[in-house]
């Protein structure tokens, strides 16, 4: 199960998975583009791919999805959480009730989600959770408020279901990427560009300056990683947050 599939990361991942031969279950809250990639998808690598309308901020959306996913499939081994982000912007842009929506978009959406489909890998003694975060979740970031206290109750949440389900054959690991070439990057850099005056290209330069891979990522290595650590290969390999940001945090843990 792929939440939040339709493009960028979580269709990055959703293509790895299908690569080793999964069948998937995605959401979007997009009818058109998840239909148009579960059909790309399904044709590309042969698999089994049940598209479905979902907005993950709502509990009944996701228990309706989850009756979708039982009645195709009836489990769920890998469960792949993920949502956009919340707006960028200073504390003083914001009001309280801002940060409950960016609560529900990013912690609570994870914990729903888990709920969902966490007894079916329970009862069938294996599974797989990927929680997709930020990079913020390990170094703050200015101007990222609103994420940067959403996403953090993520790695606490991970951690303790990596505790208490790891004698059940069920992994649980957090995936935190920096810059990716995806939509939110390319609206940031816009934002960026227009805030300084600058070509979007030079914005694109100053901001692959500050990473030591020189460049942004790209969807493909974080699908790369998301779709190992759901692997047998990764069955030791619980309650950890992988950074993936081209080594732009420069911290030593």
């Amino acid at each position: 199960m792929v939440a939040a599939a339709s493009r960028g990361l979580g269709r990055a991942v959703a293509e790895a998975l299908a690569a080793e031969g999964v069948n998937l279950a995605i959401c979007s809250r997009n009818e058109k583009r998840i239909c148009e990639t579960a059909a790309d998808i399904k044709a590309e690598y042969r698999v089994d791919v049940l598209p479905s309308v979902c907005d993950v901020t709502s509990p009944s959306d996701i228990n309706r999805f989850k009756e979708e996913v039982i009645g195709r499939f009836q489990t769920c081994h890998i469960l792949f959480t993920n949502a956009d982000g919340p707006p960028s912007g200073k504390l003083e842009d914001f009001a309280a009730e801002d940060f409950r929506k960016a609560v529900d978009l990013n912690l609570m959406s994870t914990i729903n989600l888990v709920y969902a489909f966490l007894p079916f890998m329970k009862r069938q003694k294996w599974g797989r959770i990927l929680a997709s975060t930020s990079s913020n979740v390990r170094h703050l970031l200015p101007m990222f408020p609103l994420s940067n206290v959403s996403r953090i109750g993520v790695v606490a949440f991970v951690k303790t279901l990596a505790g208490e389900l790891g004698p059940r054959n069920i992994t649980a690991n957090v995936l935190a990427p920096g810059f990716f070439m995806t939509e939110p990057t390319r609206e940031y850099l816009e934002d960026k560009a227009r805030e300084e005056g600058i070509p979007y290209q030079e914005a694109l330069e100053k901001l692959e300056r500050t990473i030591p891979t020189r460049t942004i990522g790209d969807p493909k290595d974080y699908g790369a990683l998301a779709a190992f650590l759901a692997s047998e290969h990764a069955s030791h390999i619980t309650g950890e947050t992988f950074l993936i940001d081209g080594g732009q945090y420069a911290g030593s843990m």
